[in-house]
Formats: C-alpha cells, structure tokens, sequence
C-alpha cells in the first residue's frame, strides 16, 4: 500500500490572505485509487488547533454553556448567538492548560477532574483545525469569576446552566446547533458521565 505522502505532489501554495488567520490555496497532483495522477486545487483556512471542554456537575445533572454572537453564522441565515462549550485556540500551550484557563475566562468556574475525551477535524474539506475535546467538572463553589470572556479579544459571553436533559432537547429543537457542543453532549449523555456512580 503506498503512503499517503507519497500520493500528493505539492506544486504551488499561494497565501490569498494573512489578515485574522491564513488561507491559502494549493495546486497539487494527488494519485488516485486507480493510478492516475489527478491535478486538485484546494483553499485551506490555518488558524491553528483548539481545544473545548464541557463543565458538569454530577450532583446537580447539570451543565454549563455559553451563549455568543457568531459573525459567520449570522451571514448564513441564523440569529448570530450561538450556544456553545467553552473553547478557545492553543495558542502554543497544551490542550489541557489553556483549556482550563479558557473556561475560566469564559464561564467563571475553575474546573476539576479534567478528562481528554477525545479529538476531531470540525471542517476537514478547508479548515485545518484539529479539536481536542474534554469534559470536566465544577461546582457552585468553584466560580471564581463572572465570566463573559475577554473583552480586549472581543468576547461578551453570557454564561448558562441548564440540566442534560434540557440541553439535549435543545439540540432537538435546533436552538443548539453548534457541533463541537452536540459531541460533548451528547458524549456525556452516552457514557453517563453525570451518573453518581460513575
């Protein structure tokens, strides 16, 4: 079986805009399945990789999201104010650092018992991120902060609780349509991960 590196043959990169992230678009020669080298032409959107965590809290079966506007969203059609988990870009530190800082910037809980879950490409036709995905938990006594984000960076989060239950009927009912949030929601749903026993 030959190596995919050896299936792709990079023949121009053009940077078409280096303003808030990098995209760029590549020609190159890719040798298909059945022999033949193919000539494609591919925009892909570097912004680095990033991580996002659900807070829950066992005792109470509930959960802690938040909502915000999304310019991107908003262009196609939806309101803009998107209800999600926190999340952030690495920015050179490890996923699990900067995600417990960034959930402390965004919802105001410093959060306990921090699990990697798992890791995802949200967009792998043109975004080059590569998400890390964990879950962790909090409680009252663990808010430290209002939250809302970091205002120098543009961010004005409103911060939410709710249970599962409500949280999963969300996604149901389309008020919750961001994807990084469904997987860790519906992760916790599916491993019991708010069960007492666990």
């Amino acid at each position: 079986m030959i190596a995919t590196k050896d299936r792709v043959r990079i023949l121009e990169t053009r940077v078409l805009s280096d303003d808030w992230y990098l995209l760029k678009k590549t020609t190159f020669d890719f040798l298909r399945r059945d022999g033949v080298w193919q000539r494609q032409s591919r925009e892909t959107y570097d912004r680095g990789d990033g991580a996002t965590i659900l807070l829950f809290n066992r005792q109470a079966q509930k959960v802690v999201l938040t909502r915000q506007f999304r310019f991107p969203v908003f262009v196609n059609g939806h309101d803009g104010m998107l209800i999600e988990a926190a999340a952030g870009l690495l920015d050179n530190a490890s996923p699990e650092e900067r995600i417990r800082a960034e959930a402390e910037e965004e919802t105001g809980y410093r959060v306990q018992n921090v699990q990697k879950v798992f890791e995802a490409y949200m967009s792998p036709g043109s975004v080059t991120e590569k998400l890390h995905f964990f879950v962790g938990e909090y409680t009252a006594g663990n808010r430290v902060s209002e939250g809302g984000g970091v205002v120098a960076e543009g961010e004005d989060l409103e911060v939410i609780e709710m249970s599962l239950a409500d949280a999963l009927h969300a996604i149901r009912q389309g008020i919750i349509v961001d994807a990084k949030t469904i997987m860790l929601l519906q992760f916790v749903a599916l491993n019991r991960t708010l069960e007492n026993n666990q």
